[in-house]
């Protein structure tokens, strides 16, 4: 069928009527909890500060001037650094000296101070350690003891997920076409509620491992099929607009992260209570029909016209017979003669030398934001402050940055806007990089003004890529941008782990690649106001066309939304998240 005859039906029972905004809201609700999910281990997965655990009773407690103390308050004094430890002496005359990753034992237990210059023994952490818990009761790395010589498994906890998210997407893409959207939007939906709580129950570091690893999985694969969902309930007319907003309620829930990390501090009810967001979708999804236009392309037409009925009903609109939509689409361009099928691979992108060019700086820009939008979430413990309200300030700014795109994009540019929102990223990283630790507030404002950057970024990449590349290769381009997009997820915890390193780490990296990325956007084509491209030929045109040529084309911005969306499979049509 050909996709332009879909406006057919929406022509007549609505582009984006109530029908269509009921569906989409309880669909972008569930988005929700795939934000919450996808960020969870921001707070989840913190590292306080700890010191090994004493092999005994303790008598005394001291801590450079302090003493008398208890050993579980002396954790809120500790610094980051390595050289501070406590020294305790135990009941039985012992003096250790407890530090983060080992102990020492002094020989000499006459000397009570705190310097100490006598000969010692060094002894392993075998006893476990003492957590500072006045920020966190308890987290996943206090649970598992995910520190020092185990910190590396703690490293793993969100590069794992991420790469759930990467397996989910196809996974899920796959299966929602086979058995149909709705079916998956069910068992998507289930799999995130049974598997948050299974990772909150957890008994050990490994079955929590596999529990998120699985809810990774299918909290991808509800965003992949979800967006598909909408967007075939939804005319070109909204299409855009939609599809850029469902962003909008993934902020939602790094915004509830951030409230419940603050209200909650034990990791094992934080997650139970993120788990329940999406118990209202669970009941109700069952309720949801199945889209038309697969029921079409089953085969199973007196099902598709019931919901076609109930759509200009609940739009109050008159209703169309299907009948005539496939009598239509048989009295297309192609008649009544079967088309050949070309199956194309990912060597297509690279085409001839200057598409081979644009593919590689899309890639960088699609790894670019991906890099960015979860280098400046995860990272927002570290800028000082409080960390919720940190957190929860970068997801707000991300809803005025969606709006941003959809006007300015059709205001100056796709090219223009892309590259602005990554030279404003990359300024912003330099800025937080030299202001003070103390001036904190500065360094937040910072981090919203690059989070705002790299979110209307972020947002606007899909459907420039879309616009990029000819009909024959659409879906490939964006698939791949996709997929290169979920490999820098998986790489943006390491560069925050780094921090640890160097604090600044995360903004150079982020910086840097926004910088370069801005540079190469500017040497793409501009393709605001230019018809989609449907060959080879026309998408290299694309840059030796000039805008008195362009002005004279019919605007294609919501179209392009429509050919987006319709060429996609939703083995390749993820947010992006």
């Amino acid at each position: 069928m050909g996709s332009r005859h879909f406006e057919w039906i929406y022509d007549h029972v609505g582009h984006f009527g109530r029908f269509q905004r009921v569906l989409y809201f309880i669909c972008a609700f569930q988005n929700i909890s795939c934000g919450i999910h996808y960020l969870a281990s921001v707070f989840m997965g913190v590292t306080p500060r700890h010191v090994c655990r004493p092999p005994g009773n303790v008598s005394l407690v001291v801590f450079h001037n302090h003493s008398n103390w208890s050993l579980e308050d002396t954790g809120a004094l500790l610094s980051s650094g390595q050289k501070d430890y406590v020294m305790v002496q135990l009941q039985n005359g012992e003096i250790w000296e407890l530090s983060r990753c080992s102990r020492n034992k002094r020989e000499n237990t006459s000397s009570l101070d705190y310097e100490y210059t006598g000969s010692k023994k060094e002894f392993p952490c075998v006893d476990g350690y003492i957590y500072d818990q006045n920020t966190w009761k308890s987290t996943a790395v206090t649970q598992w003891n995910l520190v020092c010589d185990r910190k590396w498994l703690a490293m793993l906890i969100q590069p794992l997920f991420m790469f759930g998210v990467l397996l989910g997407s196809v996974t899920f893409g796959y299966f929602s076409d086979r058995l149909g959207r709705r079916v998956v939007l069910w068992a998507t939906s289930s799999g995130m509620f049974l598997f948050g709580i299974a990772a909150a129950f957890a008994v050990d570091y490994y079955i929590f491992m596999a529990a998120r690893f699985f809810l990774a999985m299918v909290a991808s694969g509800y965003l992949v099929v979800g967006f598909v969902y909408v967007m075939e309930f939804i005319g070109m007319k909204s299409r855009t607009w939609a599809s850029v907003h469902l962003h909008s309620f993934f902020a939602v829930g790094t915004l509830l992260v951030a409230l419940t990390g603050y209200l909650v501090r034990t990791w094992w009810l934080y997650q139970m209570i993120l788990s329940t967001v999406t118990v209202p979708f669970v009941l109700c999804c069952w309720l949801l029909p199945e889209t038309p236009f697969w029921l079409l392309s089953e085969g199973r037409y007196e099902e598709a016209q019931k919901i076609v009925d109930i759509m200009a009903k609940w739009n109050r609109t008159s209703s169309c017979k299907l009948s005539e939509f496939l009598s239509l689409d048989l009295q297309g361009p192609v008649g009544n003669s079967p088309t050949e099928v070309q199956k194309h691979s990912l060597s297509h992108l690279f085409y001839n030398w200057n598409i081979a060019t644009r593919t590689l700086t899309v890639w960088l820009i699609w790894f670019t934001g991906s890099l960015g939008f979860y280098s400046f979430s995860l990272n927002s413990v570290n800028l000082g402050g409080n960390e919720y309200l940190n957190l929860f300030l970068l997801g707000v700014v991300e809803i005025p940055a969606y709006t941003f795109v959809c006007i300015a994009m059709d205001k100056v540019g796709r090219r223009t806007v892309l590259a602005y929102s990554l030279f404003c990223s990359a300024l912003t990283c330099g800025v937080v990089m030299v202001i003070p630790h103390k001036h904190y507030i500065l360094g937040v404002v910072a981090a919203m003004v690059g989070k705002f950057a790299i979110g209307a970024a972020f947002g606007l990449i899909y459907l420039y890529t879309a616009e990029l590349y000819p009909t024959i290769v659409r879906s490939l381009a964006v698939g791949s941008g996709s997929m290169v997009c979920r490999l820098a997820s998986i790489l943006a915890p390491f560069s925050v782990d780094l921090s640890s390193v160097w604090i600044f780490i995360p903004q150079l990296f982020v910086g840097t690649m926004a910088f370069l990325s801005g540079v190469l956007t500017l040497k793409l084509p501009e393709t605001l106001g230019k018809q989609l491209a449907t060959t080879w030929e026309e998408a290299a045109k694309l840059e030796s066309e000039n805008e008195s040529n362009s002005s004279k084309l019919l605007p294609t911005t919501n179209n392009s939304g429509l050919e987006k969306t319709e060429a996609m499979t939703p083995r390749d049509s993820g947010l992006g998240e």
